[in-house]
């Protein structure tokens, strides 16, 4: 899992206000082995529309951004992208620094990496962003440069109680591969995971989807293909989906394609 990250979890007070609290990123310490085959490398460009389980072709996504309007960081973007995009302040932890660092252009958005700021933020509406209970969530991103460096995108509990369920994926090291992190549910035992393992490359663009039906499983999915079900620590309560991305390492990029979030039925 990423070291030293600092994981600072914003919730709703109002639908204008947000109020923060921390609490340590956790190591990983268990382990479960998967046979499903990684997956082969996408294309270097943002194109390409896989999503996951294939029921999802017959239906909308509660929740879809593409990034297409070009939008400078800095004020512009946070913006440009309001309804779509709740970062945490600048400031936060003493690390995250969102607005100075994301931008979107050439159709992808995009955090430029310093070496001494990360970015992290919630993705979704500033009311229905905090109110997921199971669904499908896919990202299709990649990474360059920034090594030393990494990213935990995951599914966080609005109430901000770790044993109500943390699922992270992909996250990793950019030097690395993107891996799954599923978090066990039980009290004092929240650092323990099951893993798995992409052995795919964060230079390449990838999509990567968690498919959560609450209280039964969780499927997680590289570019379409199954390769990691979890049938136990499943959350039922409300999370969120988010990024976040250290200070520390190479300066690079991470670029998000696309986002797309389908609530359960």
């Amino acid at each position: 899992m990423l070291k030293r990250v600092l994981v600072v979890v914003l919730v709703a007070a109002t639908a204008g206000a947000l109020a923060m609290t921390a609490a340590a990123v956790p190591e990983s310490r268990a382990t479960s082995a998967s046979t499903a085959s990684p997956g082969a490398p996408s294309s270097a460009t943002p194109t390409g529309s896989s999503t996951g389980p294939a029921y999802l072709a017959d239906r909308e996504p509660t929740f879809s951004e593409d990034f297409d309007t070009p939008a400078a960081a800095g004020g512009p973007f946070a913006e440009t992208y309001r309804n779509s995009w709740q970062p945490y302040p600048d400031g936060a932890g003493g690390k995250y620094y969102s607005d100075e660092l994301i931008s979107a252009h050439d159709g992808y958005l995009d955090v430029a990496l310093d070496g001494e700021r990360g970015a992290a933020g919630t993705f979704g509406t500033p009311t229905g962003a905090w109110s997921h209970v199971g669904g499908t969530f896919s990202i299709r991103a990649r990474a360059t440069g920034g090594d030393g460096n990494g990213i935990a995108v995951m599914l966080w509990p609005t109430s901000n109680a770790w044993a109500d369920g943390e699922l992270n994926y992909p996250e990793g090291q950019f030097d690395g591969s993107p891996r799954v992190f599923h978090h066990s549910m039980l009290q004092g035992l929240e650092r323990r995971t099951e893993h798995y393992n992409t052995r795919v490359s964060w230079n390449d663009w990838h999509t990567y989807t968690t498919e959560w039906v609450p209280g039964k499983i969780i499927r997680y999915y590289l570019d379409g293909k199954l390769v990691f079900t979890v049938p136990r620590n499943v959350p039922t309560t409300p999370h969120r989906y988010m990024f976040q991305i250290g200070n520390w390492g190479a300066p690079g990029h991470v670029q998000i394609d696309w986002v797309r979030t389908y609530d359960a039925e």
